[in-house]
């Protein structure tokens, strides 16, 4: 959420700033909603002043022998019902103008951060670098993933939509194996790097999803129980940032790195006749996140660590990747500054995101009220929060059987995974 005090003293700073995203958004409703609620607080602040001094006056010229039925404290008092009459029409006039005020404020996205490129959309994202090019696989005739699980008998989409529905995919076998196996290889490195794993609830509240703005923009993505307040987590990131939505930490205990594996359901609803096969784009998939929650001071070497997180298993597995800085035409919904990490894969002899690391600042903090508090010093600040795919599991499934796959039809698996398999091929 933006800061109401920042648009209301530079309102032509913030309008620029969301003019570089394009869409559109337009920050005069809520200028003038807020205006309004603040001449109306001045008013009340007026009035409800005027009201306890008719009150102190009765009391002291009853007190000095006044008449309490006499004409001029009937007066005060008409004078004092009428001043009670004005309050109780505008307190709910204001209490309306501050929830459109807040309803205006969850439509809008972050600002980009200073040194997020401008751009107008994706063609005009910047490449940071590439690494792995020695290890794309040479030669052609280069199988699809999914048409390599399916010939190796583990993968099978036909078998899913049978139970649910397109978009759904069941693995068999060293398929199912290889999932896990990636999960628990992510998890390992992740610990070791210095997060502490969570397992939090798959299921979440519609104030988890407000506090990481996915709601309300991002509703028609989401997947719900009809019959509860809960949804069915897009990403950990919602859960495990919202495990500290409404806290005040204390400053010392900043950094807190989380890593988490969870399942994630979206509803995929933009991307009708993309990537219809395979494991590329899924109602359900497995992701490992990585989650930062940081003093406002570090966040920006944070995210830079965080990239490198999430690169080192690319790294570790030996698949070819590009690192792309998102301009501010492409940013996500809550992101001020983001990279993507995307793969390579040889079938179509194309790139594709597997990973997008994301720098919120204060924005997913005020959504969500989680503070912390320096030793020694009055008042809080908001923390700083971070994301970053570490990584996608089932594109990363992908991105194995496509650039180990082998002339005999069999795939090679990366060494650090052959310990997790107990076999070096499927």
């Amino acid at each position: 959420m933006l800061d109401l005090k920042l648009i209301r003293e530079n309102p032509a700073f913030v309008q620029e700033k969301l003019n570089q995203r394009g869409g559109g958004y337009d920050i005069q409703p809520i200028v003038q909603f807020d205006q309004q609620q603040r001449e109306l607080e001045k008013t009340r602040s007026t009035l409800q002043a005027r009201s306890n001094e008719i009150g102190k006056l009765v009391g002291q010229k009853i007190k000095s022998g006044s008449d309490p039925k006499g004409e001029e404290i009937q007066a005060l008092r008409d004078e004092g019902n009428q001043i009670k009459a004005e309050l109780g029409e505008s307190e709910p006039q204001e209490k309306d103008l501050k929830a459109q005020i807040e309803t205006l404020l969850l439509t809008l996205p972050n600002l980009p951060g200073d040194t997020t490129p401008i751009g107008k959309d994706e063609t005009e994202n910047v490449e940071v670098r590439r690494w792995g090019d020695e290890f794309k696989p040479q030669g052609g005739n280069f199988l699809p993933h999914y048409e390599i699980g399916e010939k190796l008998g583990i993968l099978n989409t036909e078998r899913a939509t049978k139970v649910a529905q397109t978009r759904f995919v069941a693995l068999f076998g060293a398929g199912a194996a290889l999932e896990r196996a990636l999960i628990q290889f992510m998890l390992d490195r992740q610990i070791a790097a210095g997060y502490l794993e969570v397992l939090p609830p798959f299921l979440i509240n519609t104030q988890s999803l407000i506090a990481t703005g996915q709601l309300p923009k991002f509703a028609e993505e989401s997947f719900k129980c009809s019959d509860d307040d809960l949804w069915l987590a897009p990403t950990a990131e919602v859960p495990v940032t919202n495990l500290y939505r409404d806290d005040v930490l204390a400053a010392d205990s900043l950094p807190i790195h989380h890593c988490a594996y969870t399942p994630c359901f979206r509803r995929e609803a933009g991307s009708y006749g993309r990537d219809t096969r395979g494991l590329i784009r899924l109602h359900q998939f497995n992701k490992v996140e990585l989650v930062k929650i940081v003093h406002p001071s570090t966040s920006g070497q944070e995210h830079q660590a965080l990239v490198q997180n999430a690169e080192a298993i690319l790294e570790a597995l030996k698949l070819p990747y590009r690192t792309i800085e998102l301009c501010t035409g492409d940013l996500g919904f809550g992101a001020a500054k983001c990279y993507d990490l995307e793969v390579w894969l040889p079938s179509t002899g194309t790139y594709r995101e597997i990973s997008s690391c994301s720098n919120f600042f204060d924005f997913q903090a005020r959504r969500g009220n989680i503070r912390f508090k320096e030793a020694g010093q009055k008042g809080t600040q908001f923390v700083h929060t971070l994301n970053g795919s570490g990584l996608a599991v089932g594109r990363t499934m992908a991105a194995v059987l496509e650039n180990y796959q082998q002339p005999d039809g069999t795939v090679r698996l990366p060494d650090v995974l052959q310990p997790y398999l107990k076999r070096q091929t499927l």
